[in-house]
């Protein structure tokens, strides 16, 4: 094992022994695994909880940000709070949190304590992803780093595919608490496994935390959040939305300058002078904004539009994770042939078209045909997240490269979080509050937001526009293979 000078080797008490270092990568699985299904198991359940916890499914977006949102404020201090504390007491207080909010969002009796018991899993699943594949990075020699991390990635692309057919078979035979409750018996076993085989890194000269920046940015972005969330609702007035708004962008802002002027801030802003990270982070943000709603639209549709049932829901939002799994043999060839530039560019416009077919099904539409189009949307949407993913790292140097998957990783999360919001912004602003009970209202209402995010992920492709052809070139088959979607 080669460790840094500036890192502390693991501690006496322990020394991971071969058969740990084999165990380790199956640690790390499990962590990604449960980090990953948690973000899809629950979309097919959304009608049968809003129903359980009498909410209208559209307040039930709240549930899906909340969980991506805390993950965005939470993950900018993972590696400090690692590089502090130890990975081994920080990874298994992840999943301690991130246990312990699943099970106290099983027995949430409101929806308003199930998104506080949500943000709790999420402040456990942004410590659990980058400390488990800090890690990986500090155990294993860079000549098994490909191999290992490859394994690793292979639960973020099964648990999409599990999650909603998952979801949907708890909900159809046993009850939606158990949906949270799965994750108990993992939780337990891996805390245990922590115990046994995980590792104990640490830095010996810890630079101080950007407190100050961890309150602006978290307090900017959870504000933001909130009032995408309420937008177009009665609780609060024009006037006192607006004021919120002025003030979460005020607080971003304040956190920009605020970066500007210390030493090691909580993200490191002058990384967006570089083109292709530029780029990719800011391309990313806004195409997510317009695909980022769809798993919470199409059970939407499925169940309360089609009728259809949670299994069945989940069994035609299932191909999708098939063909994402499928494109990954693809990609390297297609970026390879095509260059960065025309993939992103092109690739968007056909990801907009395809959420505007998403607009045309309807009682009618044969399952065949829904199917086939579940099946494009995620070959496509696959070979987008790889692409923008690996663009990152272009032209990033070693020094930068935490710095840059900190903000990417922050980014990612964040525009799920406010695609879902935005989705549901969408939906509610064309489905009157006297015909949400109406399946034909409410497929025209999720049809006309599928309007609108279409034409918004089309629009970004103005972002990738500011590529130039051999931009990315230099991003290798190791960096093709980077975990993450």
């Amino acid at each position: 094992m080669n460790v840094p000078d500036s890192i502390t080797a693991p501690s006496p008490f322990f020394h991971p022994s071969e058969a740990s270092k084999r165990l380790l990568p199956w640690l790390v699985a499990v962590a990604f695994f449960m980090e990953s299904l948690d973000t899809t198991i629950l979309n097919t359940a959304v009608p049968a909880i809003s129903s359980a916890l009498k909410v209208a499914p559209l307040s039930m977006k709240a549930v899906l940000a909340s969980y991506t949102l805390s993950l965005a404020v939470f993950i900018p201090i993972s590696g400090w709070m690692a590089d502090r504390f130890g990975t081994r007491r920080v990874f298994a207080s992840a999943i301690g949190l991130f246990t312990l909010g699943s099970f106290l969002c099983g027995i949430s009796s409101n929806i308003h304590v199930l998104v506080a018991c949500r943000v709790l899993q999420g402040c456990g699943g942004a410590m659990m992803v980058p400390v488990g594949r800090l890690t990986l990075v500090r155990t294993f020699a860079k000549s098994d780093l490909l191999r290992t991390m490859s394994f690793v990635a292979i639960p973020a692309l099964v648990a999409p595919m599990l999650g909603p057919i998952a979801g949907g078979l708890i909900v159809g035979y046993l009850h939606w608490r158990f949906i949270f409750f799965l994750n108990l018996p993992i939780g337990l076993a891996g805390l245990l496994m922590v115990y046994l085989h995980l590792p104990d890194y640490r830095e010996k000269n810890i630079h101080p935390l950007d407190i100050v920046g961890l309150i602006l940015f978290g307090a900017g972005v959870a504000l933001l959040s909130y009032v995408l969330e309420i937008f177009g609702e009665h609780a609060l007035s024009s006037r006192e939305i607006s004021g919120l708004l002025v003030l979460s962008l005020v607080l971003l802002a304040g956190y920009g300058l605020h970066a500007k002027s210390i030493a090691y801030p909580l993200l490191e802003l002058s990384l967006f002078r570089i083109r292709t990270f530029r780029a990719s982070v800011s391309g990313s943000f806004f195409t997510r904004l317009g695909i980022g709603g769809v798993p919470f639209l199409l059970p939407l549709l499925y169940q309360v539009g089609l009728g259809f049932t949670p299994i069945q829901s989940g069994l035609l939002i299932m191909p999708q994770a098939v063909a994402a799994m499928s494109m990954k043999l693809v990609m390297p060839r297609l970026l390879s042939f095509f260059g960065y530039r025309g993939v992103l560019i092109s690739n968007t416009v056909i990801l907009g078209f395809l959420l505007l077919l998403f607009a045309t099904i309807g009682i009618h539409t044969p399952v065949w045909l829904i199917v086939l189009q579940a099946f494009s949307y995620g070959a496509f949407t696959s070979l987008q997240y790889t692409s923008m993913n690996t663009l990152v790292y272009a032209d990033i140097t070693e020094e930068e490269t935490s710095n840059a998957s900190s903000i990417a990783s922050t980014m990612q999360q964040m525009s799920i979080s406010f695609g879902v919001a935005a989705a549901g912004l969408a939906t509610a602003f064309f489905i009157p509050d006297s015909v949400r009970s109406n399946p034909a209202g409410m497929i025209h209402g999720i049809h006309e937001a599928f309007l609108v995010l279409g034409g918004l992920t089309i629009l970004s492709t103005i972002v990738f526009r500011s590529l130039k052809r051999g931009d990315g070139d230099a991003v290798n088959q190791q960096k093709i293979l980077h975990p993450g979607g």
